[in-house]
């Protein structure tokens, strides 16, 4: 070990001799890969080494953090500055989407996919599919649910869609909110728990949406036994998607504290995916009979009170 330090000395030596014999050079190369360049100042300086960024923690994905963040700097009144939310690829959406969907255990969502590029593309699409999608199938789930019987005047219900907008772009916008202000009071109260920008949670939130849009459409399955066992399946992949992720953010506070802010974003995430089925797929729509009106020409007509 002692000789291979010293043969690398003597490299060093030999290139330092060159660069000297030659002051307009910046950079030269031996036949070992051992580089040797002048900084700015026109002092001699050793490569970085992979051993150096791994003892000073720039590692790959260090690096990606930084250029990520430097692409963000422009001025938030700026066109460039929403710009770059938006800045991913069909490859990059679908793979954020198959995350979501097939979580790995031990595997933090935003570290696998989301902090080299967090989007807000995929959310905003994510969860204008999901608003069209249950209510359409709310529609046609009474619809089903009715059909053949004599009393019953089908009528579609618009208010439907912004009743589920309002819910759904709530939760996605103000849960990451919520969750955002409370990690960063945490972290000024416990220094070593890791920590989320708003625009990375805004992003797992929706993404973990997306299993709820092939649900809502077998929601239309009358049997409420289907339902519910589809629900609660949909619930386990896209809560265990928020619990490995936010996990790791508060398992080193304290132990109640951490419980119960994991707790409190199962529950939340329950109480949308229940409350979407138990309202537009599982609400009683009662039949009143129909009013008889008298007609001009003396026959009745059969209507229905909406």
């Amino acid at each position: 070990m002692a000789a291979v330090d010293d043969l690398k000395f003597q490299e060093f030596d030999d290139a330092a001799n060159l660069l000297a014999a030659n002051p307009d050079a910046t950079t030269i190369s031996i036949d070992e890969p051992v580089e040797i360049s002048k900084n700015q100042h026109g002092r001699l300086q050793e490569p970085r080494r992979e051993e150096d960024d791994e003892l000073l923690g720039t590692d790959d994905s260090d690096k990606t953090e930084l250029l990520a963040g430097q692409k963000k700097s422009a001025p938030f009144w700026t066109f460039e500055y929403y710009q770059m939310f938006f800045d991913v690829d069909t490859y990059q959406v679908l793979d954020r989407i198959k995350g979501s969907v097939f979580p790995v255990p031990g595997k933090n969502f935003v570290r696998l996919y989301i902090r080299s590029n967090p989007d807000l593309y995929g959310p905003f699409w994510i969860c204008a599919t999901l608003v069209f999608t249950i209510a359409v199938s709310g529609n046609l789930s009474n619809f089903f649910i009715h059909l053949g019987k004599p009393t019953y005047h089908y009528v579609p219900q618009f208010r439907k869609v912004s009743i589920a907008a309002t819910a759904i772009y709530a939760y996605a916008w103000l849960v990451p909110l919520a969750l955002w202000g409370f990690l960063m009071w945490r972290n000024s109260k416990v220094m070593n728990i890791v920590s989320y920008s708003f625009l990375e949670i805004v992003c797992v939130y929706g993404y973990s949406l997306f299993v709820y849009i092939p649900t809502a459409i077998l929601w239309i399955i009358p049997q409420k036994v289907v339902r519910w066992v589809l629900m609660i399946f949909s619930l386990c992949l896209s809560g265990s998607v928020l619990v490995m992720t936010f996990w790791p953010a508060v398992r080193d506070d304290n132990r109640r504290i951490a419980l119960a802010t994991v707790g409190t974003v199962v529950l939340l995430h329950a109480l949308l995916a229940v409350g979407c089925l138990a309202y537009f797929f599982d609400a009683p729509e009662l039949d009143f009979p129909a009013p008889i009106i008298p007609a001009h020409n003396g026959t009745t007509v059969m209507t229905k009170s909406l």
